[in-house]
């Protein structure tokens, strides 16, 4: 099911290409989402873990990014968020007597992996440069 961690990371990362030279606090960054910090370092790590971003610790510490945001697609930042975009099932098992409720399910996976491939394809022309360009 689609949720809110790809605007989440698009949001850290496009703040993080405007201060390119700052380490950027989690508190600081929450306050530009009004969220709280605590789901900005959980999206941070997996940038971290990504090695998008790196962090540094202390009275000075934050985070900035490891990467040229030219050298970031918007694809590659969707990726570390989902797995692909379902826009899910019925909850209960559809009737397999029935015409359409035999195939439904196919067919939707089969909808969902052409949805997946077209936001793909979209989304690997964009960079994070590119996003970031429009504020």
């Amino acid at each position: 099911m689609i949720s809110g961690k790809f605007a989440i990371t698009i949001h850290i990362l496009t703040l993080l290409t405007k201060f390119p030279n700052d380490f950027l606090s989690s508190e600081f960054i929450a306050g530009s989402m009004n969220l709280n910090p605590v789901l900005v370092r959980k999206e941070i790590a997996n940038l971290k873990a990504h090695h998008i971003v790196e962090s540094k610790e202390g009275k000075n510490g934050g985070t900035k990014l490891s990467k040229k945001a030219s050298a970031i697609t918007l694809k590659e930042i969707f990726e570390l968020t989902f797995d692909n975009i379902n826009l899910g099932y019925a909850k209960n098992q559809p009737n397999p007597d029935c015409p359409v409720g035999k195939k439904v399910n196919q067919n939707l996976a089969e909808l969902y992996a052409d949805i997946n491939e077209n936001v793909g394809l979209q989304l690997k022309k964009i960079t994070l440069e590119d996003f970031s360009s429009q504020f």
